[in-house]
């Protein structure tokens, strides 16, 4: 399975929550559903399931085959394996790109990974599935400090956002300070549900 690069309005209406960010035409198809809906009967449970899985893997970009090595990941830590998992999810480089503002958004945040624009610790690191430890220092290099992209995108940035992440912005770098809270992250997810589901 490649990466879905289709529109994003219509994952969204499947999921029936903006997963993507602020989307006026997903608003404009909810009014428009609501007003002609003819959706009858229940959803299973391993319907509801599946479609919360899909819905963290959209949300997130993540391939099936990585999502389940990060589950199986999660479940052999300890603490609540749904918390871990969103934990270790949060805690992949494309994700803390995005959240630091240095990416629009995290499919473009993959792209900057990739395209070795992106440090840790000082080296680079092009792979969007690293995993961040408490105390990385993820930066921008030095020669892509002024991609206009990058300087647009964090200038749009609301730099303390997120608790578990520290950012400077003279040096353009911040720090991966530790895994958040289940709280803290907003992401509209059931995880129990996705438990429920590797579970059977």
């Amino acid at each position: 399975m490649a990466r879905y690069i289709g529109p994003k309005t219509k994952i969204a209406k499947r999921f029936r929550d903006p997963i993507y960010g602020p989307d006026k035409y997903f608003e404009r198809s909810q009014e428009s559903d609501q007003r002609h809906s003819k959706r009858s009967g229940k959803m299973s449970e391993y319907g509801l399931q599946l479609q919360e899985k899909q819905k963290a893997k959209y949300t997130y970009g993540i391939l099936e085959r990585q999502f389940k090595n990060i589950f199986h990941k999660a479940s052999s830590k300890k603490g609540i394996t749904g918390e871990v998992l969103l934990q270790l999810i949060e805690a992949r480089l494309d994700n803390v790109v995005y959240r630091l503002g240095i990416a629009p958004t995290r499919a473009a945040a993959r792209q900057l990974v990739s395209h070795r624009h992106i440090l840790v610790n000082g080296a680079v690191v092009n792979v969007p599935s690293y995993t961040l430890r408490p105390g990385d220092i993820v930066g921008v290099r030095e020669r892509s400090k002024s991609c206009e992209v990058i300087v647009d995108s964090l200038s749009r940035h609301n730099a303390s956002a997120y608790t578990w992440l520290e950012w400077d912005a003279n040096s353009m770098s911040g720090k991966f300070m530790q895994y958040p809270e289940r709280e803290a992250i907003p992401e509209n997810i059931k995880e129990q549900l996705i438990v429920e589901l590797y579970s059977k």
